[in-house]
């Protein structure tokens, strides 16, 4: 009788022990594949909110075919650059005025929206190398034969983007009394608008955004000076951010290098 219940005790120790064991072995399994799960999750899965004005075509505007989609020169590019260097983005519409305040204030990781790099803005962002020229050129209506350069705008009427180079450039002639009063407009559409009901009689704006618009819509305005500025766009990041900066210059080097900036240039101009 005693060694039965030796026995018997021996038997529901080996089983409890076993059961100990494979809930021991469940948790750890359970464990190493959460934690699988969460690492498999991280990798590569990075996401920059890219703050963007997508009213500046070729550059970033609405696909008439696909309500809501971002399209563009600087949307292709930066997703390129971003397959080349490993993480995702989301894009954010803003106004352009609005874009640096809220790269500041951390709404967005990074500014593509075809802008110019100037020394004040270098004061407020840190900018990657430039990724294509875009000068400034003066564009009146197709009709317009009174204008012909800068020295013809004597009292007359600017409509410019706000917070732009071209608001600069025609602040900059308007305060050495060169031309008249300027309107304020948030997107390239309207300023053209402006111009052809008589509200305006020029704009500032830059070179290829300009080439572009006429190109779509030929006979509405035409340039008659495109060497008032040279200069050059680049993507920006908060200041101080020097690592998605190094990323954002080397996924455009790699670009640059493997063809793909060709193929996006050849896509948009």
């Amino acid at each position: 009788m005693f060694n039965f219940i030796l026995l018997a005790l021996l038997v529901v120790s080996l089983v409890a022990i076993s059961g100990c064991a494979d809930k021991t072995a469940n948790e750890n399994t359970n464990q190493t594949a959460e934690q699988a799960v969460a690492s498999a999750g991280t990798v590569n899965e990075k996401v920059y909110v890219i703050g963007t004005e997508p009213y500046f075509p070729p550059f970033e505007y609405a696909d008439a075919n696909a309500s809501s989609e971002i399209i563009g020169f600087d949307v292709d590019l930066m997703n390129a650059i971003a397959a080349d260097q490993g993480f995702k983005v989301e894009w954010k519409d803003l106004e352009f005025d609005a874009l640096i305040p809220a790269l500041q204030s951390g709404q967005i990781d990074i500014i593509v929206s075809g802008m110019t790099i100037t020394a004040e803005r270098e004061e407020a962002v840190d900018f990657t190398e430039p990724y294509i020229n875009a000068g400034l050129a003066l564009a009146v209506a197709s009709n317009n034969e009174e204008i012909k350069s800068v020295d013809d705008l004597k009292g007359k009427v600017a409509a410019v983007q706000q917070g732009s180079t071209g608001s600069q450039e025609a602040e900059k002639l308007k305060a050495e009394g060169k031309i008249g009063d300027i309107i304020y407009l948030a997107h390239v559409n309207d300023i053209i608008l402006n111009i052809q009901n008589g509200r305006a009689d020029f704009t500032i704006n830059d070179l290829p955004v300009t080439q572009a618009y006429m190109s779509q819509n030929p006979g509405v305005i035409k340039i008659v000076d495109d060497e008032i500025t040279s200069d050059a766009y680049g993507f920006a990041v908060k200041t101080g951010n020097t690592e998605l900066l190094t990323m954002l210059n080397q996924g455009l080097e790699n670009v640059k290098k493997n063809g793909t900036y060709d193929q996006i240039m050849d896509k948009y101009f």
